[in-house]
Parts: C-alpha cells; sequence; structure tokens
C-alpha cells in the first residue's frame, strides 16, 4: 500500500465510505468493526468524523471514533499491519481499544462481543414505522432504554439528513394505551446483502412484555421486505439480557469479536 492515504469525512461527505462498507458486507452477517448502518447511526452527530483510508482513490477501509474505541472495516484482501500502522497516531490517550485491526503491541480483550445473525422468516409484530410525527417518541424510548443517552429529536433530524438516511428502517411498539414501550432502528446494505440492528431498546416501565422482541422483529421483516438476505445484531456477551432476547427472536451466534486493548 504505498500509496495509501487517509482523509476525515464530514457527514455531508460520508457517501464514498458508506457505498464501500456496503459494497464489503456480505449475504449472512457483517465482516469487521462497521457496518454501514453502525455509520448511519453515528451521522446523527453533526460534528460526526468518518475516516476513510484509499489506496490509489480505491478505498481500502473505513473507521471512526466511538467513544475510546477505533473502529474499523476493511476490504477484502487489505493489508492490516499497513492500515495498523497508519491508524496508530489516533490511538491517542484515551482511546484504549481498536476493534478491527491488529494493532502493534496492543492483546486482544478478554470481553468478546458476539455477533448474532437472523434468517429470514415469517413473523408477526405489533411495531410500526417511524416518521416525523413519531420522532419524540422514538427519542423518549432511546433515552429511557439507555442511561447517558443524549438523542434528541435534533440528533435523530441530523440523522435522516445525513447520506445515510435512505439506509435507515425505523419501528416503534406501543402499549394498548399507545404509549412508546420499544423501538429499533434496522440498517439496509443493497439487495443481498445483510442488515443490521443498531439500536433497539425498550422503555424500563414496559420490560417483560414482548414489546422488545415484537420492535427486533418489526425491523428484521421490514428489512427483508426491502430485500435483506440476513439480520445481524451485535451485543457483549455479558449483557446476558441482550442475549436472551436476541436468541428468543431467532438470532443464533455466528462469531466472537474481540478488541485490541493497550497491554
Amino acid at each position: 500500500m504505498a500509496s495509501l492515504a487517509r482523509h476525515r469525512l464530514t457527514p455531508a461527505e460520508t457517501g464514498q465510505a458508506l457505498s464501500a462498507l456496503t459494497e464489503w458486507t456480505p449475504a449472512d452477517a457483517p465482516v469487521g468493526s462497521l457496518h454501514p448502518g453502525d455509520v448511519g447511526w453515528y451521522l446523527r452527530f453533526d460534528d460526526a468524523s468518518v475516516i476513510l483510508w484509499t489506496d490509489e482513490a480505491a478505498p481500502v477501509a473505513v473507521g471512526l471514533l466511538d467513544g475510546s474505541v477505533l473502529r474499523v472495516t476493511t476490504a477484502p484482501g487489505a493489508d492490516l499491519e499497513a492500515l495498523a500502522a497508519d491508524a496508530e497516531d489516533l490511538l491517542k490517550p484515551g482511546v484504549d481499544a481498536c476493534d478491527g485491526l491488529p494493532v502493534p503491541g496492543w492483546k486482544l480483550s478478554e470481553d468478546p462481543w458476539l455477533v448474532m445473525s437472523w434468517t429470514p422468516r415469517p413473523v408477526s409484530s405489533r411495531a410500526e414505522p417511524v416518521g416525523d410525527a413519531e420522532a419524540a417518541d422514538r427519542v423518549l424510548v432511546q433515552r429511557s432504554a439507555f442511561e447517558g443517552s443524549t438523542f434528541s429529536v435534533e440528533r435523530w433530524l441530523a440523522m435522516k439528513r445525513s447520506p445515510a438516511s435512505e439506509l435507515a428502517m425505523e419501528v416503534l411498539v406501543r402499549t394498548p394505551e399507545g404509549e412508546p414501550a420499544a423501538a429499533a432502528t434496522g440498517w439496509f446494505a443493497g439487495v443481498g446483502r445483510c442488515g443490521l440492528l443498531e439500536p433497539v431498546g425498550a422503555h424500563p416501565d414496559h420490560r417483560g412484555h414482548g414489546y422488545g422482541r415484537d420492535a427486533v422483529l418489526g425491523a428484521c421483516a421490514a428489512l427483508v421486505q426491502r430485500g435483506a438476505s440476513a439480520v445481524a445484531v451485535a451485543t457483549p456477551a455479558e449483557n446476558e439480557a441482550a442475549v436472551a432476547l436476541y436468541r428468543s427472536a431467532g438470532f443464533t451466534v455466528v462469531r466472537e469479536n474481540r478488541d485490541w486493548v493497550r497491554r
């Protein structure tokens, strides 16, 4: 990779990175650390910065800094050692893990993430599509489900304005009384390619009634109807509740991911 170059892309410039990730997404489960949907969800931030590596102008890797983790997906056959060497100056203090590149001198984490995949099948779900009128309720579920969440209607709108907008398929599940109970965002990667769930959440006041499972199945059904060959999700292995939810919806584990972490 004598001509390896690294580019920082603003949200409006991420089209090439999204196209590359789509092309690299197989039929059964995503490869690497990033699916187009991971980037799409990240683009809710106006100051999001996506990293694109090219070799003679052709994309060879896409990355982003997700808190303290550098997440990267590479093209098939890419030179991982060259990419890892180039990425080292991104791994400043505070960036304590790298998912997708073997950083020299680092070790594999002992805490795996499970990549789980769902094969299309007939489903029944109470989930409904999310549009502008449902945005506030979608945000309410997200903020209630994830402590410390900074999601807002403004950030939902930023995500919808991004180049990834057309890939997003969101669903909301309500109680019989009409209260928002669970939500999921599915991400399309093209006909015959694996979709992704990111994120999925249930309101704490309404857990234990199957609403989360309905949100998962509703998003899966929407992705398959559009042409997805399968649907994947990633969750920490230690998150037993999430693993149980996805298993109940028919997901099976296809691999474990482990970050590279500082020694």
